[in-house]
């Protein structure tokens, strides 16, 4: 950490309690596959972000996607010098001002679709639909990072289903490096980017709409550190 501005270095357990405070979406919609980011994975991502690799402390940072804003207001927590959020789903952006009143927090939000954001960011964060119910719908939202971020953190799924590596995670509970989707890495060079490292991480959801089979589903996730 050293060379990196902090304003203050707070705990994971108590970035964690200040994610688990926030409201989640009230009524997720399948159609935007608006699955709540946990706070241990949200809490991995920004602890990445800010603390190995210096890219939140008084930085300009985007939650793209932002939904009821975890990711954004993690990193107002953690010393981002500005925020700004942005999603399609009123609801959403109504939760997000929401939470932002009640941590005090400063972030600016935007209810709209991503390709209205411009500018130049220091940082992206972003949890996008994976493409299960539209296929390759995370695709524009590494372009759109891309386009405006320096340093980016994306979330995706994990291109294939690994027992041994869900075990590894339930017993770790933290993040495992594993090599990049090979398409994805080709994706995001193609579009000016550098993927530096991958994060599997395992995330749980409970039954949420009709078409699911199970009470929870345990799956992996990727987190992508890329440079612009």
């Amino acid at each position: 950490m050293d060379g990196y501005p902090q304003k203050r270095l707070i705990r994971k357990l108590d970035l964690e309690l200040f994610l688990a405070s926030l409201k989640p979406q009230p009524n997720p919609q399948a159609s935007l596959e608006q699955y709540t980011t946990s706070e241990q994975i949200a809490a991995n991502m920004l602890y990445l972000a800010a603390y190995t690799n210096g890219d939140i402390a008084d930085k300009r940072v985007l939650d793209l996607g932002c939904g009821t804003g975890r990711l954004g207001l993690g990193a107002a927590f953690l010393g981002a010098g500005e925020v700004v959020g942005i999603d399609v789903d009123p609801l959403a952006i109504h939760e997000a001002r929401e939470n932002r009143a009640k941590a005090g927090l400063a972030f600016e939000l935007i209810n709209g679709d991503i390709n209205a954001i411009v500018g130049r960011f220091d940082t992206v964060l972003q949890n996008p639909p994976f493409g299960v119910q539209t296929r390759e719908a995370d695709r524009a939202f590494l372009v759109k990072a891309l386009e405006v971020g320096n340093h980016i953190y994306s979330l995706h799924n994990h291109p294939e289903v690994d027992e041994r590596l869900i075990k590894m995670l339930k017993s770790s509970g933290g993040m495992v490096q594993v090599q990049p989707n090979t398409f994805l890495e080709r994706f995001i060079a193609k579009h000016g980017g550098q993927v530096t490292a991958v994060y599997a991480m395992l995330m749980t959801i409970p039954k949420m709409f009709d078409f699911h089979r199970k009470l929870k589903h345990d799956f992996v996730i990727d987190l992508y550190a890329i440079k612009k």
